[in-house]
């Protein structure tokens, strides 16, 4: 008996040109069955490009993809019965109601037994099902939009940019269904530029610039391999706490909430600041170590930050 595949997506040697721009740029990574997978990079990146030839919707330039030992170019009509997508800027019908846009789509992807209940309840939708399209806030209708992506009951999962333009109560919702489809037992290949998006969710995260993958793992895999430091933060009313730590010959930073942010590279040094704190009578309201986030490993292997408040605007076709 043959041995199931790990793999749902394999991608070998990708690249992708419009004429002159080389969108994708020779990559490879693979995907494990049952876990969730994160693009993360700005819009440019090559993240839509990417997973819409993974999807059949874009042919490469060169190089091999294969989605659960399908090959994309060869062999699309069976990669669409087994796969669902959410693309960016999803839309239905203004008019007709949550549960009648299930009925819809089940028709349309012929799949008139689909259990349209358990996907409603599954995206926490239950009491707005009657409720029609237009009246939806945008965290709704994106739940919504997962709800369709799954009709047709897939093995793998799409979803390009989920929670873009959403308010960070719709996001975090948004994100408990992502946590249900992994659940459920779902491939999901998320393209995000939201750090504690993927943060969050992903089991393994490929950080994508300029049409290349310069970094592939699991998150925290990510932070200990690119960020050899502590943050130390300080939160005191006396304006000399900065001035100390500056003459101590650390490189202080104030943050968003009048708070001192300190790179020390060795827990020691912690106890020195705070020590010498004490002695110049420096009053501390609170204090804070903690490894860095993703945010500062996409900064240091890019050079770059994301603007996590852009529009998740469509990517250079």
């Amino acid at each position: 008996m043959a041995k199931e595949a790990e793999y749902a997506i394999e991608v070998e040697n990708l690249t992708k040109r419009y004429g002159d721009l080389l969108a994708v740029n020779d990559i490879s990574f693979n995907v494990r069955k049952g876990e969730v997978f994160a693009f993360l990079g700005p819009n440019g990146a090559g993240k839509t490009t990417t997973a819409e030839i993974v999807e059949t919707i874009r042919r490469p330039t060169a190089g091999k993809v294969r989605l659960l030992g399908m090959d994309v170019t060869e062999e699309k009509r069976g990669i669409v019965s087994c796969i669902g997508v959410l693309p960016q800027g999803f839309g239905s019908f203004d008019r007709i109601t949550v549960r009648e846009t299930m009925q819809f789509y089940s028709r349309l992807f012929l799949r008139r037994n689909a259990d349209i209940d358990r996907l409603i309840e599954l995206v926490n939708l239950k009491d707005k099902a009657k409720e029609q399209y237009m009246k939806l806030s945008g965290g709704l209708k994106q739940r919504l939009g997962i709800a369709i992506a799954l009709v047709n009951d897939p093995e793998v999962v799409f979803l390009d940019e989920p929670t873009t333009g959403l308010d960070p109560r719709a996001r975090r919702e948004v994100w408990e269904v992502l946590l249900g489809l992994k659940k459920e037992g779902k491939t999901v290949f998320l393209t995000t530029h939201y750090m504690e998006e993927a943060e969050l969710l992903a089991d393994t995260v490929a950080i994508i610039s300029k049409g290349k993958i310069i970094a592939m793992d699991s998150p925290i895999g990510l932070i200990e391999s690119n960020a050899d430091y502590l943050v130390l933060t300080l939160q005191s009313v006396d304006e000399k706490a900065f001035e100390i730590v500056g003459k101590m010959g650390f490189e202080p930073e104030l943050n968003n909430h009048k708070g001192i942010n300190i790179k020390v590279e060795q827990p020691d040094d912690i106890r020195k600041i705070l020590n010498t704190m004490t002695d110049a009578g420096v009053a501390l309201l609170s204090m804070d170590v903690r490894k860095p986030n993703l945010e500062k490993v996409f900064l240091k292997l890019t050079g770059e930050a994301l603007d996590e408040g852009a529009p998740g605007g469509k990517e250079a076709q």
